[in-house]
């Protein structure tokens, strides 16, 4: 190889490299919801969707089911292929209780690192397994950590999934997580026509973090009823059927919160 040939090949890797790692960009909360608001999950601005990331687990998801069913509301579960499998009557019964089943990926690990082969060849078991347990195919998939990739966009295309991530999240995750500050942390980024994003597992997380969203469940469900929002899956959300752009987003926004002013402004 000529030694002029190393710094044009080096130039194509590093492209190459930009290229697959450029979506990472959407992991930025701020800029996803402002300039993406269909991969963020922004949705009519009546509605708040519920989802939930990581099961499903046999030690907490029923919990989770028991709570939803108590208050008459469905979600959207986003599991883990090797979690699914290793609990398939637990699949089942989401789906029997009418929620929506979706992707998650197969096993927990950050698609940037992994190419676009391995990348399909993970959704597409995961998307397989999901719709042999529940007799339907999945339609949403996010992926572990947020964090997308060139490889994942194709391969959620090819495999007829739609990537979601989020507007709000409850960083439910670690140890010092409580119900309180998961309500906390989710309601101060959360608006009409956003996406919920919550942990019904600690497979990922600290040892029992899925406690703290758990409690903090009832009150940010109180929450979405005295703003006047209804809430439910994705399928219900109206993702790009019409719903605002960033300038719409942000009117509602500040309806919401001239809205709650007013109230804690109340005797």
């Amino acid at each position: 190889m000529k030694p002029r040939a190393l710094p044009l090949l080096g130039a194509a890797a590093a492209a190459v490299t930009a290229v697959h790692a450029a979506p990472v960009l959407s992991t930025y909360g701020p800029l996803r919801n402002r300039l993406l608001p269909r991969l963020a999950g922004t949705g009519r601005p009546d509605h708040v969707a519920l989802t939930f990331d990581d099961g499903p687990d046999p030690l907490s998801t029923p919990a989770f089911l028991a709570l939803l069913q108590e208050r008459g509301v469905h979600a959207t579960f986003f599991l883990l292929g090797e979690m699914a499998v290793r609990s398939p009557g637990l699949v089942r019964e989401i789906a029997d209780a009418g929620h929506e089943v979706a992707v998650h990926g197969w096993a927990h690990r950050p698609l940037l690192l992994r190419g676009p082969r391995t990348t399909h060849q993970d959704l597409s078991r995961a998307r397989d397994a999901v719709a042999e347990l529940t007799g339907t195919a999945p339609r949403w998939f996010r992926p572990p950590y947020g964090v997308m990739s060139a490889g994942a966009h194709l391969a959620a295309r090819r495999l007829g999934l739609t990537p979601v991530l989020w507007t709000s999240w409850g960083e439910d995750w670690t140890s010092r997580a409580t119900p309180e500050s998961v309500h906390r942390t989710v309601t101060a980024d959360l608006y009409g026509g956003g996406t919920v994003l919550l942990h019904d597992s600690d497979c990922t997380s600290a040892p029992a973090a899925w406690r703290s969203a758990l409690g903090a469940l009832p009150r940010l469900l109180d929450h979405c009823a005295a703003e006047g929002w209804q809430v439910g899956p994705l399928r219900e959300h109206g993702i790009g059927a019409g719903h605002p752009g960033a300038a719409g987003l942000n009117r509602s926004r500040a309806v919401s919160r001239a809205a709650h002013n007013r109230s804690a402004r109340r005797p």
